[in-house]
């Protein structure tokens, strides 16, 4: 996957599941717009250990599903 993909793009290829993304392109609002896929996978803690793994110095996790109703977020 080394193809620069949009947001829109990355939801519809790995849909309800966590993507790791390397060098993420970001609006002025800091939103992700896009990035190149490193690893994706339904397991939120597998995508985060790839992450220790691969050591990527630019990088951004997104949930392509929706998030349950009640869901906190924490940053």
């Amino acid at each position: 996957m080394d193809d620069v993909m949009t947001v829109a793009q990355i939801e519809a290829q790995f849909e309800s599941e966590w993507v790791l993304l390397e060098n993420p392109q970001t609006n002025e609002a800091l939103e992700v717009q896009g990035g190149r896929v490193l690893w994706h996978g339904k397991d939120r803690d597998e995508v985060y250990r790839k992450a220790v793994e691969l050591r990527p110095k630019r990088f951004a996790v997104l949930y392509t599903g929706k998030m349950p109703e009640g869901t906190a977020v924490v940053l």
